[in-house]
């Protein structure tokens, strides 16, 4: 059976990371009624979010840009560096806005809500503006912000050198024969950067201070609830905003979702990684076996199950003599290759490009040209909030030991991703203590979550994604999708996802039970 589409939509990549549980009986309180925070923790207890300061009005602007949507406006939300603190330092955060154009039809705001750690909010909403314009008929004004650390935000740096920031880099893909010593020099020299020059912003780049900047930018919006659109990283920040403000939320879609399980946030979104590619992979061997990539001059082999051992003996001859690609300074080695498949699984999409350097690694007499992703250096501070929301946010092993034996596992398990995924990060050598506890996400609030997931995602998978159902309990319904790739709604071509989605959207319809979409409903 065929489980690719020939089109596919392009997902913008995270920078680094990728974002992502138990069930407990369903019990609205006066929190919950109410819109104050049920967090099951202090933390992220203050009433508004805001310390009890107020929130000015936004001064909006037009930053329309060409070819973006029509009528897009830019401004510039004020927020408390430390809500500890809410009188003192002020970091700014980039907001974007297209409102609707029925407004008799408007219910309120849509949030959007990018992935990463690391994702453009305004971008997104650039990206996605017209097609979301086009599905909600005006049902919502449609915002979105770059959070702290992102684009047009305050940002902050580590002063990493750029070898340091390069993907292939700031990733632990350990050596070609499975060595981490590199891996763990290169980790404790980036904790150390990122302690010695990030500073106060650098450590206040955490998920909570997401959560808390999102419901300031609510009343800067003069809004008493909203809904929300998150993906990947957002559909956690999502999940994290309904359970502690469940009353401010209206309808709640998460799209992409991992596991939210305290114990394995971050770490446990980069090990699933793994089966995630495991998953995926074969809708690309389909695509690359396929005699209609004959014609594009971009077959790889006669049969599905001949491309994977293709791509593995391709990857370890690379391991052991790279090639010299058209940038100078990055050779094609077997880990540039392995992160360019681990990229263009993300999206069919990017299946051709994939193909492409595959050819070029094979053919002596071609000069390999490496994604744009991976021919540069990450930007200073793109790197420095990838890194610092995964380590400000949870408390991660330090045993160096124990890292190598895990990706020394992981390698031989799931050789796509040669260990990377269980691999030292710089947050084994993170210089300051997470300063709360991950949410943990529960069932107690109202049932107005929709979560959309496809089967074969290589970055959320879909076991993650079923903990997350598990975790919200009866607040939520899921939509699978018997699909590839990373992200849905308007992403993938499935009209039935789409339809769902855009109804429950803009009417408030929701499945009764969890439901699934096929294959037949992908547009071609």
């Amino acid at each position: 059976m065929t489980t690719y589409t020939r089109t596919s939509a392009t997902l913008a990549l995270s920078a680094v990371t990728v974002a992502a549980a138990l069930t407990v009986a369903f019990a609205p309180s006066a929190d919950a009624a109410d819109g104050r925070a049920d967090t099951g923790r202090p933390a992220l207890a203050a009433g508004t979010g805001t310390g009890g300061a107020g929130v000015s009005a936004l001064a909006w602007r037009s930053c329309e840009q060409p070819g973006g949507p029509v009528g897009q406006e830019c401004a510039d939300l004020p927020v408390p560096l430390d809500y500890h603190d809410p009188g003192g330092r002020r970091l700014s955060l980039a907001v974007s806005r297209i409102r609707s154009d029925r407004p008799g039809a408007r219910r309120g705001t849509l949030m959007v809500l990018p992935g990463g750690p690391g994702g453009s909010g305004v971008q997104r909403l650039t990206q996605k503006g017209e097609a979301l314009r086009k599905e909600l008929a005006g049902t919502y004004d449609l915002v979105g912000f770059d959070p702290r650390g992102v684009g047009a935000s305050t940002t902050a740096s580590c002063g990493l050198a750029p070898e340091d920031r390069r993907l292939v880099t700031l990733r632990s893909w350990p050596d070609a024969d499975g060595g981490t010593a590199a891996n763990t020099a290169r980790s404790r020299r980036t904790a150390e950067a990122c302690a010695a020059n990030g500073g106060a912003v650098l450590r206040s780049f955490t998920t909570a201070n997401e959560v808390r900047d999102m419901d300031r930018l609510r009343e800067a919006l003069g809004e008493r609830k909203l809904s929300a659109w998150g993906t990947s990283y957002g559909a956690y920040v999502g999940a994290v905003y309904a359970q502690t403000h469940p009353g401010r939320t209206d309808r709640w879609v998460l799209d992409s979702s991992g596991d939210p399980d305290p114990a394995r946030v971050a770490r446990g979104w980069l090990a699933n990684m793994a089966p995630g590619a495991d998953d995926r992979f074969p809708d690309f061997a389909a695509w690359a076996a396929d005699p209609a990539r004959a014609a594009e001059g971009l077959r790889l082999a006669e049969r599905p199950d001949q491309v994977r051992p293709l791509f593995l003996a391709l990857a370890a001859t690379l391991d052991r003599a790279p090639r010299p690609s058209t940038t100078g300074g990055a050779p094609l080695t077997g880990n540039v290759l392995r992160q360019a498949a681990q990229n263009a699984l993300y999206t069919d999409a990017a299946f051709p490009g994939l193909a492409r350097l595959v050819q070029q690694a094979q053919d002596p007499a071609a000069t390999p040209v490496l994604p744009p992703e991976l021919a540069q250096p990450l930007r200073e501070e793109d790197a420095a909030v990838a890194v610092a929301v995964i380590c400000n946010d949870v408390k991660w092993p330090a045993d160096t030991a124990a890292y190598a034996r895990a990706s020394a596992a992981d390698r031989a398990a799931h050789p796509l991703t040669a260990g990377m995924p269980a691999n030292i990060t710089p947050c084994a050598f993170w210089k300051d203590a997470p300063v709360e506890e991950p949410t943990r996400i529960t069932g107690r609030g109202p049932s107005n979550v929709l979560m959309v997931q496809n089967l074969r995602d290589p970055a959320t998978p879909y076991a993650g994604a079923l903990k997350m159902r598990e975790a919200f309990g009866p607040r939520a319904r899921l939509v699978t999708v018997d699909h590839g790739g990373h992200g849905v709604y308007l992403g993938n071509g499935n009209a039935c996802a789409d339809r769902a989605v855009t109804d429950f959207l803009t009417t408030g319809h929701r499945p009764s039970a969890d439901t699934h979409c096929g294959p037949a409903a992908a547009g071609k």
